[in-house]
């Protein structure tokens, strides 16, 4: 009821300040058909700037006539206009307002094209500090965020991960676990191009301080791929833009064994450009957890309570490079390369404390349990593009090829009181995975506003897994195979995909409608259980967005998407499989994918030099799948993925970005939705409801033009799920930067988690099984960096500081 009441009082006030905003055009009659075009353009990297507002007024009496906004390639067109003497006026949050005057309108030349109009960064004089307002941290545009990595101080020496936690739509807990709106699944592209590594792993191997930007698409065209529940986390690469050869190096280090560094070195001259760029980076977290475990088996109860020191720690280096060559004026070659190897452990020192029954045979002992995730990973890529007469014309071809190998150990000893190993247990699981994939895509421009886009995708993938479980023996001391859970399971996944997109503009009304249609070809084999499971499936994703100019400074934006989730590999699998001495899984073969039927509804309203942004969304996901526990043996759980119905999330996010001094920003929001889920569980059906809420608050206060002190402070509340609830918490990080020798030296020191409210809460509850994990992490944790410019190196930005394939959404 509650979150009903908010909604419609949303509704309402966006309603009302909709209406109210619209301005009357200029109504004389007589010949109207003149217009004024032009671009807008950063004077830093001459990149386009959208959503740029762009303000007409008479020259006679400086009245207000119309507006509009720039593109996504910076342009803009005011038409409809009368013979007369005109002047513009530019705005666009954190620039210079730039004026155009003497422009004229005439029968005879009733086109006015205005120069490159170049927007400078504001340099905002006070009485104790020279202030230097930058490019926004996040910038809210109708169909993405993008966030400014370089404006993140407080996550400087961190990863993607990290700087996600202080964005909006994003939660990050404190193992670093990303989920988007409420879900882990999510499609991870880098530069536009999809990564062979999972969501999580991709995101956690990227140097923060190797990323130009960050995008976030909830409601993606139909050019995207169809997967992932919530859209699309985009990670914009740094490049150079400048003549010559220039580049950067970041060295970071911080207590507990954390330390890491990343260069990048760009020459470009004439035709050519190349870049080549390395990163390594090692971080330990030290903490403590604790548990509680009941369990009912064979009508038997038991009761595990365990406490003691946990570790997690990742390594990470990666070799990156590439080179772009513009053959002709029309055809553009790329070739680019990435290498990695990861290391990922998980680790606790725990003392147990076990009884069955009614406190009998009890029994006291120390658990060393340690898992190792390892492995390489390569990818190449190629791209061509050739343009045709019209610069919007053009055909792109592109080739991407991944190759990783993951290598998965966990060991678990229990020890006696003197150390003594009593039992021991090993788990394995190996397997290398490649995927082809080939995209060609073509874009057709006509009429005025109007463009036609088609495209073809083939994805061609094959991985597998061996999996095994070995036994410590107590006479010969080593560890032996259990041959009865060996298992090699061999995955082909190909997918075919055909799209159609028609995108036009009807004076206010921006319109774009999609379709996409993908063919899945799946096989999964046991070898040695000699079965084999095959779906030939056709799915289809329709998507539209549209788009009203309220004003020349207020848009809506509405979209609708269709878009699946399939079962990744293990959830297919129809075997026990030991994850450690405490946990087993198995899949399902029948798994059903889940379809998301997902709605968003925007609208943006800049008050002054501030910026009110606000979304409300609403996703159904059919054939939802869960993670379900049982008890599969005495203080042994039993996961396995499974269809439990529908859920439902009604949610609505509130931005308010504002300068409350000259030298004090403020970026505050929130995040409140409605999650139910509903369907049957073990035979039984069920009905869960939560409400929840997270809110963000990231200050930036700036001394002069090489001083500044970011403040960032997180609330996220409880979460409910079909067996459970993790507990909310509260962060509070700063950083603090100062730039030296002309800023060509940057330092940065990052405070994470300042006073240790960080945690990880769960209760898991079934017919049989009660489970409380608690873990924490040792805080605050500190970071500095070092950053070092020479040559005067300066990002390459696209579109708005954009390198990828990404797509023109509303």
């Amino acid at each position: 009821m509650r979150f009903r009441s908010v909604t419609l009082l949303m509704l309402f006030l966006l309603i009302s300040t909709a209406l109210f905003a619209q301005r009357p055009r200029d109504g004389r009659s007589g010949f109207s058909n003149g217009e004024i075009i032009g671009k807008i353009l950063d004077s830093e990297t001459l990149a386009p700037i959208e959503y740029a507002n762009i303000v007409l007024h008479a020259q006679r009496d400086s009245s207000q006539l119309t507006g509009t906004i720039s593109d996504a390639n910076g342009k803009f067109v005011l038409d409809g206009l009368r013979p007369g003497r005109y002047y513009l006026e530019v705005h666009f949050i954190g620039y210079e307002i730039q004026t155009i005057n003497n422009i004229g309108i005439r029968p005879a030349n009733p086109i006015f094209e205005v120069d490159d109009i170049i927007l400078s960064a504001k340099v905002i004089a006070n009485d104790a500090v020279d202030v230097v307002d930058e490019r926004a941290a996040i910038s809210y545009q109708i169909d993405k965020k993008v966030i400014n990595v370089s404006k993140q101080y407080a996550s400087a020496a961190g990863n993607a991960a990290d700087v996600l936690k202080n964005v909006p739509s994003v939660s990050v807990d404190i193992e670093g676990n990303v989920s988007l709106r409420g879900s882990s699944s999510f499609t991870v592209l880098i530069d536009g191009r999809p990564t062979v590594l999972d969501s999580e792993d991709a995101l956690q191997q990227i140097p923060a301080s190797s990323i130009d930007n960050i995008e976030i698409v909830t409601n993606p065209s139909a050019r995207y791929d169809a997967e992932g529940t919530s859209g699309i986390i985009n990670i914009i690469m740094k490049k150079n833009k400048l003549q010559g050869s220039s580049g950067i190096v970041n060295l970071n280090g911080g207590y507990e064994d954390k330390h890491g560094g990343d260069i990048l070195v760009s020459y470009r001259m004439g035709k050519l450009h190349a870049y080549a760029g390395a990163d390594y980076n090692d971080r330990d977290y030290p903490g403590s957890k604790r548990a509680e475990q009941r369990t009912l088996f064979d009508e038997i109860s038991s009761v595990s309570l365990s406490e003691g020191e946990s570790l997690r720690g990742r390594n990470s280096a990666g070799l990156r490079g590439g080179l772009d060559l513009n053959i002709t004026p029309k055809d553009v070659f790329s070739l680019g390369f990435r290498y990695g190897e990861r290391t990922h452990n998980r680790g606790s020192d725990l003392n147990y404390d076990e009884w069955t029954g009614s406190n009998i045979n009890r029994q006291t002992y120390i658990s060393s349990n340690n898992t190792e995730r390892s492995g390489t990973f390569f990818s190449l890529n190629f791209n061509y593009q050739h343009t045709f007469s019209k610069k919007s014309h053009n055909l792109t071809l592109r080739a991407d090829y991944h190759d990783r190998n993951s290598d998965e150990l966990s060991v678990n000893e229990l020890l006696d009181m003197d150390n003594n190993i009593t039992s021991g247990q090993q788990s394995s699981e190996i397997g290398p995975s490649n995927r082809l994939q080939f995209n060609l895509d073509y874009v057709q421009p006509f009429g005025k506003d109007g463009k036609l886009e088609a495209g073809y995708q083939a994805r061609f993938g094959e991985s597998n897994d061996r999996t095994g479980l070995f036994e410590y023996d107590l006479l010969s001391g080593n560890y032996l195979e259990q041959t009865q859970f060996r298992r090699n399971t061999e995955y082909l996944r190909n997918i075919q995909a055909m799209y159609g997109m028609f995108a036009g503009k009807s004076g206010r009304l921006g319109y774009q409608a999609g379709f996409r249609a993908e063919y899945t070809d799946r096989t999964t084999s046991v070898l040695e259980d000699n079965q084999n499971f095959a779906i030939n499936r056709w799915d289809y994703f329709p998507t539209s967005h549209l788009s009203y100019q309220l004003s020349e400074s207020r848009q809506l934006m509405a979209s609708y998407t269709r878009r699946i989730v399939r079962p990744r590999s293990w959830f297919l699998e129809p075997f026990i499989t030991w994850t450690d001495a405490y946990n087993v899984r198995q899949g399902n073969p029948a798994l059903k994918p889940t379809y998301i039927d997902s709605y968003e509804a925007g609208y943006q309203m800049p008050i002054g030099s501030s910026l009110f942004s606000s979304e409300l969304y609403y996703r159904v996901s059919h054939n939802r799948v869960e993670r379900v526990r049982s008890v599969y043996a005495d203080n042994v759980t039993l996961t396995a993925p499974a269809n439990v119905g529908t859920d439902y999330a009604l949610g609505a996010e509130l931005m308010l970005n504002s300068d409350l001094q000259k030298w004090w920003n403020i970026n505050l929001m929130g995040n409140l939705y409605n999650y139910r889920v509903e369907g049957v569980l073990n035979e039984n059906a069920f009905s869960e409801e939560n409400f929840s809420w997270n809110m963000r608050l990231n200050q930036t206060l700036k001394f002069g033009s090489s001083s500044s002190v970011q403040v960032n402070s997180r609330y996220f509340s409880n979460i409910t799920t079909a067996q459970g609830e993790m507990e909310g918490f509260f962060l509070f990080d700063l950083g603090l930067k100062q730039s030296l020798i002309n800023k060509v030296l940057t330092a940065t020191l990052q405070v994470e988690d300042l006073f240790g409210t960080a945690k990880h809460e769960f209760i898991y509850s079934g017919q049989d099984f009660y489970i409380y994990d608690y873990s924490t992490r040792q805080s605050p944790i500190v970071m500095l960096t070092l950053n070092y410019n020479f040559n005067n190196y300066k990002n390459e930005r696209g579109r708005n500081g954009r390198n990828g394939d990404d797509g023109d959404d509303f």
